[in-house]
């Protein structure tokens, strides 16, 4: 798959995570929900570098669905073979571990908030350079701007992204 069109297949999933991570939270529940949506971008990433989408939305959707069901007859035979009901003794509660998990979320709930939020060029600048890795050179000359206007984007966004966390 070219650049391009691997570009916009990770638009398209930064542009429909919220509705991917709800479709997520409601088929397997919000606490599996975060890991199985990183889950559909890594797969999502690795068919696409083979293959054609046609469709870059309905291949996301389509790929979230597959991660659920495996996701839930993962569960299902834990069950099946596990007695999940006892713990051993000297394993730690995991009462502080949901909690970094509850924040990470919130903060990559932030994160994805203040991307959408960022002017278009920018937005798009950025993605190209953080998510695409693409280099400097390659963005500038894909968006038709200065290398110098790429760095700008790309300090505004990291401000921002700074400031939301804060």
């Amino acid at each position: 798959m070219s650049d391009s069109k691997l570009g916009l297949l990770s638009q398209a999933f930064f542009l429909r995570q919220p509705d991917l991570l709800r479709y997520l939270a409601r088929r397997v529940g919000s606490q599996d929900a975060q890991d199985l949506l990183q889950d559909t971008y890594v797969s999502v990433r690795r068919y696409a570098t083979s293959k054609a989408i046609a469709d870059p939305e309905a291949f996301l959707f389509k790929t979230a669905v597959n991660v659920a069901k495996n996701h839930r007859n993962r569960r299902a035979t834990e069950q099946k073979y596990l007695d999940a009901g006892s713990v051993p003794e000297n394993q730690a509660e995991a009462g502080p571990l949901q909690d970094e998990q509850l924040d990470a979320q919130r903060r990559l709930g932030l994160l994805a908030e203040t991307i959408r939020g960022l002017p278009p060029r920018c937005r798009e600048a950025f993605m190209l350079l953080r998510v695409e890795e693409l280099p400097p050179e390659e963005v500038a000359r894909r968006l038709g701007i200065s290398r110098n206007m790429v760095q700008k984007h790309l300090q505004l966004a990291l401000q921002r992204c700074h400031d939301a966390l804060e």
